[in-house]
């Protein structure tokens, strides 16, 4: 079998350029984010298939990449189902590994515990501009908050973060799940259909209002209330007062909508806003669904005009950490769509500042010993006081040689010739 050099369709090779970048984007990331208390923590690569496979990940369960069972443990001519054969996956997020994480350690945790996790997920997914099959994900989480400060806190670290990497008017899209319920069930949805009308509803930036009137109808609603809940939607339209959109909504929902709903995310709205350190603008949007079953309070998710789709997102999920010990903790988190913000940086030619001054010395072949000892030791000296210094021999082809490095960002190039 002739060996393959390409890398596996959906993963990608991480040139130097490109490394450089993503390196000093997550020093950025975890600076900022400590500075608001989080605590950096890592979780395996791998977790139980029962895990993620608990209808809590919503699609994604469908893009596990399955891990087969190894040595005596695995009986290929006794297996009848996927499950005699599998017991392990990759992770698909690094929400549900915090959440058996948080199972497992509660007792050595503080309470509320602010985590920070920087890791690589996998999924079986489509391949596509800024979508692959393996993928960084930043995530913090506010575990044991069950106050709206949580989602204040999310917000404000992972909209600083973005401003200190130079992004600014993009918006955060803020919901709630309880909102969307409350507008299904007032239109005339029964419960049990309500995932599948979020399903189509998730589809409105793609297809608009008509196209999901319509595939709603397909799908055997009733004409009357899928006329009377996108009758909800633009009732809002156009309103730029996120904090009136919400109003008029609750007005309209009345009973039909939980008790404290409006007010806690008119909060969130108001105290972001007034307490921004970047630029950008809380929008509520009611269409605003997030794929994921474990949600079950506020949502939210960054679009940044340049990318013109989410570039991250998070929400509350109060019931997953129970489904691991039976006690329900309050549990909310936002993750940066890293790889959509280096694709990005890369787009706009992004420089980083501050960098330390780059020196490559390049040595004549046959160079004496002695002598390359007090090049090392010169360039050990200058290492010391904060200068990158590169000690490469000298090619045959000195000019593209130098052209190469100064494309690489060396300022300055010294050589040594053996005479």
């Amino acid at each position: 079998m002739a060996l393959v050099k390409k890398p596996v369709t959906g993963m990608k090779d991480i040139l130097p350029e490109e490394m450089q970048i993503r390196d000093y984007v997550i020093g950025v990331i975890k600076e900022t984010y400590r500075s608001f208390g989080f605590t950096p923590i890592d979780t395996p690569c791998m977790e139980a298939i029962a895990n993620l496979s608990s209808k809590q990940g919503g699609e994604n369960e469908k893009l596990i990449f399955k891990v087969l069972k190894r040595g005596e443990k695995l009986k290929l001519e006794s297996a009848e189902t996927e499950a005699d054969l599998v017991d392990l996956g990759l992770r698909y997020d690094l929400t549900l590994p915090l959440a058996r994480f948080y199972a497992n350690n509660a007792n050595n945790l503080p309470s509320p515990f602010k985590a920070l996790q920087i890791g690589s997920v996998w999924r079986a997914d489509r391949p596509q501009r800024g979508r692959y099959r393996q993928f960084t994900q930043c995530d913090i989480d506010i575990l044991g908050e069950p106050s709206n400060l949580a989602e204040i806190e999310l917000i404000l670290a992972t909209t600083t973060t973005l401003g200190r990497l130079g992004f600014h008017g993009f918006e955060i899209r803020i919901n709630e799940r309880g909102m969307l319920k409350a507008m299904a069930k007032y239109s005339g949805f029964k419960e049990d259909s309500l995932e599948s009308v979020f399903i189509t509803l998730d589809k409105m930036d793609k297809i608009g209002v008509k196209g999901v009137s319509e595939e709603l109808e397909k799908n055997g609603f009733a004409k009357e209330s899928v006329e009377k809940y996108l009758g909800l939607f633009l009732e809002v339209e156009g309103e730029t007062d996120s904090n009136r959109a919400v109003e008029i909504l609750s007005e309209r929902l009345g009973d039909f909508l939980p008790e404290g709903l409006k007010q806690n995310l008119q909060e969130i709205i108001k105290s972001v806003e007034q307490t921004k350190s970047a630029d950008f603008k809380m929008v509520f949007d009611p269409t605003l669904v997030r794929g994921m079953g474990y949600y079950t309070g506020t949502i939210f998710e960054i679009a940044i005009p340049e990318f013109g789709g989410s570039c991250g997102g998070g929400g509350r999920y109060d019931k997953m950490i129970g489904n691991f010990t039976g006690n329900e903790v309050p549990a909310c988190g936002f993750s940066i769509g890293f790889e959509r913000i280096i694709l990005l940086l890369m787009e706009q030619g992004f420089q980083i500042q501050g960098q330390p001054k780059k020196t490559a010395y390049l040595i004549e072949k046959n160079y004496p010993a002695d002598k390359l000892c007090d090049v090392i030791a010169k360039a050990q000296k200058a290492r010391a006081a904060g200068e990158q210094i590169l000690i490469v021999r000298m090619n045959k082809n000195k000019k593209f040689q130098k052209e190469k490095l100064t494309a690489e960002g060396y300022e300055k190039i010294e050589e040594f010739f053996c005479r």
